[in-house]
């Protein structure tokens, strides 16, 4: 992963309302979320749900599918997964005998 596509996925996620999201639409796993429901949970306007979704997506962090006349939106864990492990990926490898520098190489 570049350093510059980490940082604007960390950047999205340090926002608020964006990192509330993205928790909101873990919990559902991969059947995702309608966009109504997130609304609902999450008790923010269209306009400022549909404003912080789009900073998600554009990271790479969110996608949307419309079934039928219902737009879902679902967390892309690939896409966390690979900017955890990008941020873990040089734990303590400065420190001698660490287990968890041997177990990251």
């Amino acid at each position: 992963m570049k350093i510059d596509d980490a940082a604007a996925r960390v950047e999205a996620l340090g926002n608020p309302t964006r990192l509330k999201i993205y928790r909101a639409l873990v919990r559902p796993g991969h059947a995702g979320m309608p966009v109504g429901r997130l609304q609902e949970r999450l008790k923010i306007p269209a306009s400022t749900l549909s404003h912080h979704v789009k900073g998600l997506v554009s990271v790479g962090l969110v996608s949307q599918k419309r079934e039928g006349t219902t737009l879902v939106c679902h967390a892309e864990y690939d896409a966390m997964q690979t900017l955890v492990n990008f941020l873990v990926a040089e734990c303590c490898i400065e420190e001698s005998g660490c287990g968890a520098a041997q177990s990251a190489a």
